[in-house]
């Protein structure tokens, strides 16, 4: 019998938090039990080198803005050449593509909820409804990445509670990790000499959806409150999107060049989460957040927007803190309790490492794809859960 192919199709490959769960999952997937494809609606960049997994194909289908049924020709003699016995979509940009799977004998499809963007925050939509509740009767298993998304399955998409599957992301605890020296080479050369710094750091593309500018106004804010503070304080944001250039303009309005660093698109992510003391997540909206489970691993207390999957992470007190989306006040304050706070940073950081170590796992993570793959086939489980993860 030969292996299974699943068909991963996703609206681009490149740098973000649903694209690398996914080169995470194929990297580490048992490779006699299922092979993969990856098929981009638009484009992949240099992100697609980062799947190392041998035979994996990327495809690009460079779909122009829009409606095109020229796309969803291509997309249907692509499927019947390559015969997945899996199409797994992720996200409302790749639901549709699952309707160039209808009519091929044995295919069952696959649909992940990894988080919402701005336009539609809560999800609710009417159009984006509509087409999910549309699609809905073909779909064999929803894979959602938090509770929070699993419940709004449910509730708002109505979807029938046996087909969904609530699967969190893992974590790589071998490159995440705290070091009992932080990295300081890696600083600009401007703040090199500053022994006592204070280091408060988030990763993530620079759009509206994660909300930089929230961090930035609240330094700004503890720098104008507590001097003795500023001299000490520093913030990193690594990530690279189309809102740099207005990030830039808000530092230099605030007075905070000196205080910030805009690092771009890094490679070195789990180095640059060893400088931090503390991290910060200021999103609008979130499905499980890579960042801060890859921050908990580093040690890191981290300060979220109470909102999505981050409540499911982030507990107020015990290993970092929850705050209103947008509230300057609050982020400033709840910085302003960990930076001059030494042990009750360190304790929550502790705390933060513990609790991803319990919880989040690449391996596990793979196995739960592996039991939901094998369910919807029929097949046989083959090694028990727990030995897979």
């Amino acid at each position: 019998m030969s292996v299974p192919l699943v068909a991963h199709v996703i609206y681009a490959l490149s740098t973000g938090g649903l694209e690398n769960g996914l080169v995470n999952i194929i990297n580490r997937f048992p490779r006699d039990r299922y092979r993969h494809v990856v098929i981009c609606i638009t484009t992949a960049d240099n992100f697609a080198q980062r799947i190392t997994a041998p035979g994996v194909n990327v495809i690009q289908l460079k779909k122009p803005p829009g409606h095109n049924l020229g796309f969803y020709l291509r997309l249907w003699r692509l499927l019947r050449t390559l015969r997945p016995a899996i199409v797994h979509s992720r996200n409302l940009a790749a639901l549709e593509a699952q309707l160039c799977s209808l009519g091929m004998r044995g295919v069952k499809r696959v649909h992940g909820e990894h988080g919402r963007e701005i336009g539609d925050l809560e999800g609710r939509n009417r159009k984006y409804l509509l087409l999910r509740r549309g699609m809905r009767p073909l779909i064999h298993r929803y894979v959602a990445v938090s509770r929070d998304i699993a419940t709004w399955l449910t509730s708002v998409v109505g979807v029938r509670p046996e087909r969904v599957r609530q699967i969190y992301n893992g974590v790589d605890h071998e490159r995440f990790k705290p070091r009992a020296s932080k990295p300081l080479a890696l600083l600009p050369q401007s703040w090199c000499g500053l022994d006592d710094m204070l280091v408060v750091g988030t990763v993530g593309r620079l759009t509206p959806v994660k909300d930089q500018q929230l961090l930035l106004r609240a330094a700004s804010e503890l720098c104008r409150t507590e001097p003795e503070l500023a001299a000490r304080l520093r913030v990193v944001i690594v990530g690279d999107g189309p809102l740099r250039g207005e990030l830039e303009a808000l530092v230099a309005r605030s007075g905070l060049t000196e205080t910030v660093w805009l690092a771009g698109e890094r490679s070195d992510v789990p180095e640059l989460l060893q400088l931090m003391d503390v991290f910060v997540l200021p999103s609008l909206g979130e499905g499980i957040s890579n960042t801060v489970l890859e921050a908990m691993a580093s040690g890191l207390p981290v300060v979220a927007t109470n909102v999505g999957g981050n409540r499911e992470l982030v507990e107020e007190g015990v290993n970092g803190a929850l705050i209103p989306v947008g509230d300057v006040t609050a982020l400033s304050s709840s910085l302003s309790m960990l930076l001059n706070n030494d042990g009750e940073r360190r304790r929550r950081g502790r705390n933060a490492q513990e609790f991803v170590r319990s919880h989040f796992d690449w391996t596990k993570t793979v196995a739960h794809y592996v039991r939901v793959y094998d369910e919807i086939l029929g097949l046989d489980a083959g090694p028990p859960l727990e030995k897979l993860g």
